[in-house]
């Protein structure tokens, strides 16, 4: 992971730090936030944590925010812990490039809804 951004590109992929927050009210990336190992990805699911339901749908939507198929983003660990970590598979440069037009995009819309 680099020291601001919560993902790291490799050659088959990106690897990518996760705070998941289950049984929320809605599905969304709200953003980068420092946690005691770094930078994480700031995410909630409105899954509960039983049965893998919650990583299943932060899964989803990882592959839905990186505009990647489904089968792409997987957990590979920190399954039964609030901070994870998943494994996108595919070019690692081009999704970290995603990463970052998909995190620019997020701060603008956080942005302008607190300027209104």
């Amino acid at each position: 992971m680099s020291k601001d951004r919560p993902w790291r590109p490799s050659t088959n992929g990106l690897s990518l730090r996760v705070r998941l927050t289950p049984k929320a009210a809605h599905d969304r990336i709200e953003g980068v936030e420092v946690t005691a190992d770094g930078p994480a990805l700031k995410a909630r699911v409105r899954a509960v944590p039983e049965d893998g339901k919650a990583n299943a749908a932060l899964e989803e939507l990882i592959a839905s925010w990186l505009d990647v198929p489904k089968r792409s983003a997987c957990v590979t660990s920190g399954h039964k812990s609030r901070i994870k970590v998943l494994t996108i598979t595919g070019d690692g440069k081009v999704l970290s490039a995603a990463a970052e037009a998909a995190l620019a995009v997020l701060a603008e819309r956080n942005s302008s809804r607190t300027n209104t």
